[in-house]
């Protein structure tokens, strides 16, 4: 498999390319706008076709490269059937399968974080968007976030997962890359509660400032990246 973890530095988010082949079809994950001319060229290097490009959610810290991806390679454009964005081609359901030339990742509905969050889940990895963080966790206090829905997400989705599971995050603000379900269910500092309500205290006490481009990102993302 071919497979290649990128990073937007101004956002801290992390973009997934994933192929089963050399020359193959591809599938991307979480695109950011500004990394359209690096997306590109790698795919024409590794020989790739572009058939799938996924948000696991409607980002509020940047703007997607869905519909610039879109444009540029006639790929499709899916997110989960929760989103309010009316640009997308596809919308993939909960346990549905998002298949690419031998690939194969399972939706997994992961809301708190915000009330459209997917993760995808491959045999031996889990791209979990910003429901789970290596050592974090997805806010909670906007775009219908909501902390018990988190607490759920996260004990009885997420963590059902094997032990072993690879965990490829969203974002990481400290340079971490990737971590597994049992370094998060034994280090993870959120993950450290008894209960959902015990979480839902622990989010509240955050006092988290609001992401600087929110009032952009979200409208633009609705609209699959473009600007208004």
């Amino acid at each position: 498999m071919w497979f290649r973890q990128l990073f937007d530095a101004e956002s801290s988010t992390y973009t997934y390319l994933l192929a089963a082949r050399a020359g193959g079809e591809a599938l991307i994950i979480d695109p950011v706008r500004e990394q359209l001319p690096q997306y590109l060229r790698l795919i024409r290097e590794l020989g790739l076709k572009l058939v799938i490009a996924v948000d696991t959610h409607t980002h509020a810290d940047h703007v997607t490269a869905l519909g610039a991806l879109r444009d540029a390679t006639a790929c499709a454009t899916w997110m989960g059937e929760q989103s309010q964005a009316e640009c997308v081609s596809a919308r993939f359901r909960d346990g549905e399968s998002l298949r690419v030339d031998g690939l194969r990742l399972r939706a997994l509905y992961t809301p708190g974080h915000t009330d459209e969050s997917y993760s995808l889940v491959m045999d031996d990895r889990v791209f979990t968007g910003d429901a789970l963080l290596i050592r974090g966790s997805g806010r909670t206090d906007f775009q219908n976030g909501d902390a018990h829905a988190a607490y759920d997400s996260l004990f009885n989705k997420l963590l059902k997962l094997p032990d072993e599971t690879l965990v490829y995050p969203g974002h990481d603000y400290k340079g971490w890359t990737v971590s597994s379900i049992g370094e998060e269910r034994r280090w993870n500092p959120r993950l450290q509660v008894a209960s959902a309500a015990e979480y839902a205290s622990l989010m509240a006490a955050l006092k988290l400032p609001t992401p600087k481009l929110m009032d952009i990102a979200i409208p633009a993302n609705l609209a699959c990246g473009r600007m208004p």
